[in-house]
């Protein structure tokens, strides 16, 4: 689908008929190629003079690949968040291409910021004057949609910090591991498309397009910082994930420990009746204990003071 933006965000789509008959409005400011086919691809080529980079070589990783600059413009890939109000979102490349006209946008999956900066744009059309602006405005969605997910994220931790450090017996840590694991993988996600759009500002600041106009060079400027405060705070967020992992292995295995001791220490106090139940329990003509009358009170007794006496014993010493 291509949809075009133009000067104060009025919207036309490509017709469904052949894209080869389509036309790019002059006042376009904003090209956005959602899920396009390879016809729609040689469209805007043809109207703009310029490559549209395919699926697979938007999931290049090479640095290369994902910032450069060709016949004027400057092409930029960044892994977007997208499903973001799931424990684990999804992570797809979105290229931005900057061109002398409207910014051009490719992308296989339909992020949130996009929409976010439709409903932005809605109500300050004045935002939409050209492609760098409406670029940077993008990106500060991209921004603010990736501290939501952050904060979602840490929280989801802190919820899981306080069952960890509960103090009950039955907290259930495989599901708290679980929680943990989902955590992790998100975090890596938010770290991995943050450090790619720190890449992205710092490329696109040598840009003619931003670096000669001071309010979209400060702009880019506070998305930087943004962009930068929110990678220190995912470390802090991936610290804590790593130490309630590890304590709640700890726990795990103080809980394990504790159960084993039990047993340990039942074994132990069980030995000495069990010596004399096997005592008794010989096959001997002569045990002069067997005719008697007390006989077997008296070995029912001993077997129960030679129990209590090791457990009297371990509650002496502190070991239970």
């Amino acid at each position: 689908m291509i949809r075009v933006y133009r000067s104060g965000c009025r919207t036309c789509e490509a017709h469904a008929g052949d894209p080869a008959a389509w036309v790019l409005p002059p006042d376009a400011v904003w090209i956005d190629l959602a899920d396009p086919t390879p016809q729609e691809d040689r469209a805007v080529e043809a109207a703009l003079g310029l490559s549209v980079p395919t699926r697979e070589e938007m999931a290049e990783l090479e640095a290369s690949s994902r910032l450069y600059r060709e016949r004027g413009a400057t092409y930029v890939t960044a892994d977007i968040l997208h499903h973001s109000d799931e424990d684990m979102p999804g992570l797809d490349p979105v290229t931005f291409v900057l061109t002398e006209g409207p910014l051009v946008t490719i992308r296989y999956v339909d992020p949130k910021p996009f929409a976010m900066l439709l409903d932005k744009l809605d109500r300050d059309p004045g935002l939409c004057r050209g492609g760098a602006d409406v670029f940077l405005n993008l990106m500060e969605q991209i921004i603010d949609r990736a501290s939501d997910v952050l904060s979602g994220n840490a929280a989801n931790v802190e919820a899981v910090s306080s069952q960890v450090f509960s103090g009950r017996k039955t907290v259930g840590f495989e599901k708290l591991i679980t929680r943990l694991g989902r955590a992790q993988i998100a975090n890596a996600r938010i770290e991995q498309s943050l450090a790619g759009l720190a890449r992205i500002f710092a490329f696109v600041a040598l840009d003619d397009r931003i670096e000669q106009e001071p309010d979209t060079r400060e702009h880019l400027t506070s998305l930087t910082r943004d962009a930068q405060s929110l990678i220190s705070h995912n470390h802090s967020v991936a610290a804590s994930i790593d130490f309630q992992l590890s304590a709640a292995l700890g726990l795990i295995n103080i809980e394990q420990s504790s159960i084993i001791k039990i047993f340990s220490v039942a074994a132990v106090a069980f030995l000495p009746p069990t010596l004399i139940a096997s005592i008794y329990g010989m096959n001997f003509d002569h045990m002069p204990e067997l005719p008697q009358i007390w006989g077997y009170p008296a070995a029912l007794v001993a077997m129960v003071i030679s129990a209590l006496l090791p457990l009297a014993w371990f509650r002496k010493k502190g070991w239970l």
